[in-house]
């Protein structure tokens, strides 16, 4: 059962508007749905609605308990670090990291962190029994980099947990386009998509998760899908991308404001069964240091 999203917190969120952009009015690079805007909290809290009991069974099939040490990276939103916390209870130790952390609340059963699984070394490094990673590297310039650095934290006999959309398998907004509004919601994910892309994400990520758990040492590897497919937080996770990347869907001339505007009362309206793509969740186990041999 998922958790009740909370209302999104934007109190005291920068929510600038507009493209960012670097000397010579070229777009910014980098990650495409940053924390920096308003909208970013209203997406972890659709996020949280209808991946959040998802992912909980992983941890419950992966075996979280109570003493259990885990690593959430890039934890965005507070509702996995927070159901970790109520799972290792006060005997376990729950980290929760981010290159952007503010929306984060530290003191609620967790360490916060500010950490760039990229660039940064593992925190503590062979310590934790599960590390798990959501929605975060798809995006990564060095995705090979970042998993070695997850699966470098583990003990032996720990988990890594990697959950990944896959956007190519499944790239429509709306399965059933039956009508101009669909197709245009299904035009519109095509431009986000394209924006992505151009910021260097991998849409066909999610399929090589197994593969790549294997070729970070981890061993009893397996992996399942998640396809959510219509209902409100559907509805209002796409409103939220939208109004995030509109700007920049503007500026790089993949929409305009009349189209944007129809797509977003259609939305209101409840005219779309609106989809996402297919959620990737792939782990594998560190294997058991060998048992040291005995000298004569």
């Amino acid at each position: 059962m998922t958790s009740s999203p909370r209302p999104p917190d934007v109190g005291g969120r920068p929510d600038p508007t507009g493209v960012t952009t670097v000397p010579g009015g070229e777009p910014a690079r980098g990650y495409l749905l940053d924390n920096a805007r308003a909208e970013a909290g209203e997406r972890f809290v659709w996020l949280a609605e209808l991946f959040d009991g998802v992912t909980r069974a992983h941890f419950d099939r992966l075996g979280v308990r109570a003493g259990s040490r885990c690593w959430e990276v890039g934890a965005g939103g507070r509702s996995i670090p927070e159901a970790l916390a109520a799972a290792v209870g006060p005997t376990g130790y729950v980290l929760a990291t981010d290159i952007d952390p503010s929306w984060l609340k530290a003191g609620d059963g967790y360490e916060v962190r500010r950490h760039d699984v990229v660039a940064d070394p593992p925190p503590e490094p062979g310590t934790f029994d599960l590390v798990h990673a959501r929605l975060v590297l798809v995006h990564l310039p060095d995705r090979a980099r970042a998993l070695a650095t997850m699966a470098a934290a583990l003990r032996p006999g720990g988990r890594l947990l990697v959950e990944d959309a896959d956007t190519a398998l499944q790239p429509l907004a709306c399965l059933d386009d039956s009508g101009p509004a669909q197709r245009r919601a299904n035009r519109l994910r095509d431009a986000v998509r394209e924006l992505l892309t151009r910021r260097g994400a991998d849409l066909r990520y999610g399929r090589t998760l197994p593969r790549a758990l294997r070729e970070v040492g981890l061993v009893d590897v397996a992996a399942a899908g998640s396809f959510p497919v219509g209902g409100p937080a559907c509805d209002r996770l796409e409103a939220a991308t939208i109004r995030h990347v509109r700007g920049e869907l503007l500026a790089a001339g993949l929409a305009d404001d009349a189209e944007i505007d129809a797509h977003l009362a259609a939305i209101h309206a409840g005219e779309l069964d609106l989809t996402l793509a297919p959620l990737i969740s792939a782990w594998g186990r560190r294997p058991e240091e060998p048992a040291p041999t005995r000298g004569d």
